[in-house]
């Protein structure tokens, strides 16, 4: 683990065309409060481990293709696994078919803007001490994997076939990368990562470090919210936020 590290994951950003409505969802499906923050827009705050925000912000763009990353939600039982796919259609989300295999036991859905999650079926061993939010599944190499760990100072617990995952010494979900083939890319990234500097950490030193771990500027300079964008070496965006 990186000790030098001065950033959190402060939450993961959901691009919508009705961030309201797509908040309302995951508010309700999560059991997570809602904020309404003039800074940081619509935010749901963890009412468990996991151990970052959602945020949702407006966008114009329509989504074109898969997102790179998905939740994986955890499942206690068959009959647990079956609820929680009912209210998750109940609240919006609906079925998919992203080319799963009719022997496999996860469910596929799509919330309301059509972002993927799986609700994995019970007895999955890499989940097995994971809360409801078991991980959040990302499509990427082996050096993302490896770049994600020393940006954020959590330890590699998976590293085996080019596939990686980390995960928080906190605990909370394990954030996990696939290998090759890595998906293309289709249009801006709908789900993205916000980082904070620590509450004494620096905007500008912050941005150079993950500069020199292997990520790039955006041309654009600033976010949406006039923190710093950036994309990490398989060309995912990402922003470190100004301090708060």
């Amino acid at each position: 683990m990186d000790r030098d590290t001065s950033c959190q994951l402060f939450a993961l950003t959901f691009d919508a065309s009705e961030p309201e409505r797509l908040a309302r969802f995951w508010s309700r499906f999560l059991g997570w409060e809602t904020v309404d923050d003039p800074q940081d827009g619509i935010v749901l705050l963890p009412a468990d481990d996991t151990g970052f925000r959602l945020r949702f912000l407006p966008s114009r763009e329509r989504k074109t293709g898969q997102n790179r990353m998905h939740f994986d939600l955890t499942s206690t039982s068959l009959e647990d696994q079956r609820q929680t796919v009912e209210r998750a259609l109940a609240l919006g989300a609906q079925h998919i078919d992203i080319g799963q295999l009719p022997e496999e036991e996860h469910v596929v859905l799509a919330d309301p803007e059509g972002n993927e999650f799986c609700v994995i079926e019970p007895g999955n061993n890499f989940l097995a001490d994971c809360g409801f939010i078991g991980a959040l599944a990302c499509d990427g190499s082996q050096e993302v994997g490896y770049f994600w760990s020393k940006a954020l100072g959590w330890p590699l617990v998976w590293d085996q076939d080019q596939e990686t995952a980390i995960r928080s010494p906190h605990g909370g979900p394990k954030f996990t990368w696939g290998g090759p083939p890595v998906a293309p890319r289709t249009g801006r990234d709908r789900l993205r990562f916000d980082l904070a500097p620590a509450a004494d950490g620096d905007l500008r030193t912050e941005v150079d470090r993950l500069l020199a771990l292997g990520a790039k500027r955006l041309d654009t300079g600033q976010d949406e919210l006039g923190g710093v964008a950036m994309t990490d070496p398989d060309g995912n965006e990402f922003s470190v936020l100004t301090p708060r």
